[in-house]
């Protein structure tokens, strides 16, 4: 929903489009401080706690972007709150929720089902929120008679209400989502002092001996890992920050002429796509290993991703776009489960937060540099480069992720599966 209007609201607001990159570049760096702050004490502190507390900050951008008009104020809103200007997941949530539905599975194979079926519903909802956001905001102006600020305020808005519900939801959440190290260590603190001042000395403890603890891992190995797939990532994510949904959404704007309605309906079918795909992940790292899907999907979306600008007709642009998102986001589902089978349960909401929190460093870069390169739509290189950097450098982490992890690491699902099989 948000990528659709975020763009076009701050241009229609004024901003030029070097203000409205170097605003997302802020965005994303308070991104990193959240998402660092967040993840990083979920499981000692409580993961239910953490995403109402990361509900709340949505919910207080999304006002911030919808009644605010001063720059600066904008900025502060940016780096406090959580609003994506990428048209995808960020802040604490993802790593904590996956963690959360992971926390009983045995099973390391069943990890990838399960992330394959959350991003599917992610990727569902998001092409419905572009549906939906497209045409309110056409049916506000044209039959509203909203003008386009309101029009696109309206989206800003329910955003933040969305906000509203979604700490609702995390409310309600049962106490089976958390660790067992965290539910342990309560039930001991209950039966050894009820007062609330020991409960409060016993849980900073528990923070403190978390942060010592490298962010949350605790195995050197875990932290090898962690520290080699962020190195990676950086680069992903660089070159992700190029081709945001929002400056995709902006580009076909200005180079096709094409409408907010029209806009929203190919965002529509690219996520819903991807939302597909996401279901035959599955069956695919199972048969292959993770980094190995990873690798095989990622590398010809992103050459398609390079063709897009080269595209002499709408039609064929469109086309080459959804068949991109056609298999652009395979490697997610992919990347999560080898992120959640290379560390220990207690570890995942840090191992998952960390990861997250390295690919919005990267996307924090892209932005304002994209912003210089969009301002003169005429140029056909210069408006057209930022499809051929990004997509470069993704090429360039496909090459680098599959040659930095030996044959047992690529192939380490193939082998957790015929072991469960043989038992």
């Amino acid at each position: 929903m948000l990528s659709v209007a975020l763009i076009l609201h701050l241009t229609v607001k004024g901003f030029d489009q070097w203000h409205i990159g170097t605003l997302f570049t802020y965005i994303l760096i308070g991104d990193i401080i959240i998402t660092l702050l967040l993840t990083t004490t979920a499981d000692a502190f409580g993961r239910r706690n953490i995403l109402v507390i990361g509900s709340i900050l949505k919910l207080f951008a999304g006002l911030m972007f919808a009644f605010v008009d001063q720059y600066l104020l904008l900025v502060f809103a940016g780096i406090v709150g959580i609003i994506s200007p990428s048209g995808g997941e960020i802040g604490p949530f993802l790593s904590i929720e996956q963690a959360c539905m992971t926390e009983n599975v045995k099973d390391n194979t069943q990890i990838t089902a399960i992330y394959s079926w959350y991003n599917f519903f992610g990727y569902l909802s998001t092409a419905l929120g572009a549906l939906s956001s497209g045409y309110m905001i056409s049916k506000l102006i044209k039959d509203y008679n909203f003008d386009t600020v309101n029009a696109y305020r309206s989206i800003i808005i329910a955003y933040a209400i969305f906000g509203a519900i979604k700490t609702l939801i995390y409310l309600c959440l049962s106490r089976q989502v958390e660790t067992a190290a965290l539910f342990d260590s309560e039930l001991i603190e209950h039966a050894t002092d009820s007062t609330s001042r020991r409960k409060t000395t016993i849980q900073a403890t528990h923070i403190l001996h978390w942060f010592k603890n490298k962010f949350g891992l605790r195995r050197s190995a875990s932290r090898r890992t962690v520290a080699k797939l962020c190195a990676l990532f950086v680069i992903d994510a660089i070159g992700g920050g190029f081709v945001m949904q929002s400056m995709i959404i902006y580009w076909f704007h200005e180079r096709f002429q094409m409408n907010i309605e029209m806009l929203g309906l190919m965002m529509m079918f690219a996520n819903l796509i991807s939302g597909v795909s996401a279901i035959f992940v599955t069956p695919l790292v199972g048969r292959i290993g993770a980094i190995n899907t990873m690798v095989i999907t990622h590398i010809p979306s992103n050459i398609m991703l390079i063709l897009i600008p080269f595209m002499q007709t709408k039609a064929s642009a469109i086309a080459m776009l959804l068949l991109r998102f056609s298999i652009s986001q395979m490697d997610v589902p992919a990347r999560q489960t080898f992120v959640a089978v290379s560390v220990e349960n207690n570890e995942r909401s840090a191992a998952g937060g960390i990861t997250n929190l390295v690919r919005s460093v990267g996307l924090s870069i892209s932005p304002i540099i994209v912003g210089y390169l969009l301002q003169d739509s005429k140029n056909p290189i210069l408006f057209a480069s930022p499809f051929v950097i990004g997509g470069g450098l993704k090429l360039l982490y496909d090459i680098l992720l599959y040659v930095s992890f030996d044959v047992s690491n690529r192939n380490q699902l193939v082998h957790a599966k015929k072991h469960t099989q043989n038992i």
